[in-house]
C-alpha cells in the first residue's frame, strides 16, 4: 500500500506573536524561547538542535543536524571538523543558514548570516571541556571519507587512544569553533487555521529591522 501524505496535518493552537508583545532584539527573544524549549517537559532533550545549512563550490547545498553550543553578543557558536564537508563548504562561501523547530511549542526560528571561526582559544577550551571519548573522536575520525567498515573506525579509535595514553589530549588543529553573526532572524509561531505568525528581523547598518510577514 502507498505511504499517503497528502491528509497529515494538525492545526496549531498553543500560542501566538502579537506585534506590541514580540521583542525588538531577536537575539533576546531567541534566548527567551530556547530556555522556554528546555523547559518544556514534552519537547526534545536536545533543545539545541539545529540544521546547518551550506553551499558547496559547485553551488549544491548541503544540510545537516549539528547542536547549538554558544549564544554571545556577536552571534551563534557550534564546533566541527575544519576538513569535513561542512568545514569545506564554510571556508569557499561563509553565507550559511540555521534553523531551529520546537514541536512541542508550534515554534521554528530561522537564522541567516555569515560564519567565521573562533579565537583559537576559545576552541581549546570548549575542546578541553569534552568527555574523553568525545576528544580521541575528534583525533581518530576522518569525518566525512570513506572508511571501510564500523570495524575499521573502531580500530582508528582504539589505536587513537593507545598513541595518547598518559599524555594530555590537545585539541587537533583541524578542529574547532565557529561563530555565525546573524544578518537576519525569522521567528515562526504556529497558529490555527494556517494563519501562523512571522517575524522577519534584519540587520540593517548595525540596528534590527522587524516586519510581520505573511502565512
Amino acid at each position: 500500500m502507498p505511504l499517503s501524505l497528502a491528509d497529515m496535518r494538525r492545526n496549531y493552537t498553543l500560542d501566538g506573536l502579537q506585534d506590541d508583545l514580540t521583542l525588538d532584539d531577536p537575539l533576546a527573544l531567541f534566548r527567551q524561547w530556547l530556555q522556554e524549549a528546555r523547559d518544556t517537559e514534552s519537547a526534545p532533550v536536545e533543545a539545541n538542535s539545529m540544521a546547518l545549512a551550506t553551499v558547496d563550490s559547485q553551488g549544491h547545498p548541503h544540510c545537516r543536524i549539528l547542536l547549538l553550543k554558544g549564544l554571545g553578543d556577536e552571534g551563534f557558536t557550534f564546533f566541527g571538523n575544519y576538513q569535513s564537508d561542512k568545514g569545506l563548504d564554510m571556508a569557499g562561501n561563509p553565507h550559511v543558514a540555521m534553523t531551529f523547530f520546537w514541536p512541542a511549542l508550534e515554534r521554528q526560528v530561522r537564522i541567516e548570516g555569515q560564519v567565521s571561526r573562533l579565537d583559537t582559544q576559545l576552541s581549546d577550551a570548549y575542546f578541553d571541556s569534552r568527555p574523553l571519548a568525545s576528544r580521541l573522536g575528534a583525533w581518530a575520525s576522518p569525518q566525512s571519507r570513506p572508511v571501510a567498515s564500523r570495524a575499521a573506525l573502531e580500530s582508528l579509535l582504539e589505536a587513537t587512544g593507545q598513541r595518547f595514553v598518559g599524555q594530555t589530549l590537545p585539541r587537533p588543529e583541524d578542529w574547532g569553533g565557529y561563530c555565525l553573526r546573524p544578518e537576519r532572524l525569522e521567528f515562526w509561531q504556529g497558529r490555527a487555521d494556517r494563519l501562523h505568525d512571522r517575524f522577519d528581523y534584519r540587520l540593517c547598518k548595525g540596528v534590527w529591522k522587524r516586519n510581520r510577514l505573511a502565512p
